[in-house]
């Protein structure tokens, strides 16, 4: 018999089936099918996982983004990794290694990255960077607002990731190359710039979670293909601002470098060493901290 384990503060139910059992029927969003497991991984630690992800997800959109999602669990990875895949905004196939432990699932990123995509329209091949580079900045974003990363790692992680997302020799911008750091972290760099500067423009008053909650609402979801002037116009006109026309036309048919360095010193951020320390007096440190917040 599953077990149904439910989160009442987001009334998300979740039916964790048994090793090796096909398939069945939840009552709440998440369906949940594990055809196989580690061995060191039980049934209560796979939902807490999957539930972390639903969490953070629904704490940033204000609900979970989807009626009902799929997900299939299989250990079919090597060692101690974790693969996550979504399909059509309605399926998510995540396979882990037959050494993950509960350690490693309680520090996985991957379930929430995945999550994301449910609640932003496929963007086709050419804008996969949109895709990829918003789950990529809001995955830890989430997880440090709920209190599964710690502010510090956030921002260490970010300033050490970041720099992979920028042009290289040959670059043609973002919608003209797809490599894996600038599908990545290049995307992660576009959204992370325009949350810095919705907030800048409407002194706090907006941020991206605003024009990205507007899509939502308006049904681009995981499910739906829409084109960048639908999702820029939404977005925009849901901040007031053009923040999201005006950086999709600097950075997506030409190289740009960002100025990291003077960024990092705007919002205050300085890591030495891995080791992390923040300037309250910076320009944009209640920016920095509303990121998170």
């Amino acid at each position: 018999m599953p077990r149904i384990l439910q989160s009442c503060g987001l009334g998300i139910l979740i039916w964790a089936l048994t090793a090796c059992s096909q398939s069945t029927l939840g009552e709440g969003p998440i369906d949940l099918r594990v055809r196989s497991q580690p061995a060191t991984v039980s049934n209560e630690q796979l939902n807490h996982w999957i539930e972390n992800g639903a969490r953070a997800v629904s704490s940033y959109y204000g609900r979970f983004p989807v009626k009902r999602v799929t997900i299939d669990v299989s250990a079919t990875a090597d060692g101690h990794e974790i693969h996550g895949r979504t399909y059509a905004g309605r399926r998510i196939e995540m396979q882990l290694g037959p050494q993950v432990t509960p350690a490693d699932l309680d520090d996985d990123w991957t379930m929430t990255h995945e999550m994301f995509h449910l609640a932003f329209p496929d963007m086709g091949n050419a804008h996969e960077w949109m895709n990829e580079g918003l789950s990529t900045y809001l995955e830890p974003v989430a997880r440090t607002r709920i209190g599964v990363m710690p502010v510090e790692r956030f921002w260490r992680e970010t300033v050490e990731g970041l720099p992979k997302g920028q042009p290289e020799r040959g670059d043609k911008g973002l919608d003209r190359t797809h490599t894996w750091g600038r599908t990545y972290w290049g995307g992660c760099m576009f959204w992370f710039l325009a949350d810095i500067r919705i907030r800048e423009q409407t002194h706090g008053a907006k941020s991206l979670q605003d024009a990205l909650r507007a899509i939502l609402d308006a049904g681009g979801d995981g499910s739906v293909e829409w084109t960048t002037d639908r999702v820029i116009q939404l977005g925009d006109a849901a901040t007031g601002t053009h923040v999201l026309k005006d950086l999709y036309g600097e950075m997506s048919t030409r190289p740009v470098t960002v100025d990291l360095n003077a960024l990092w010193s705007r919002l205050g951020v300085k890591v030495e060493a891995g080791h992390v320390t923040f300037d309250d007096a910076a320009p944009l440190a209640d920016v920095r901290r509303a990121i998170t917040r």
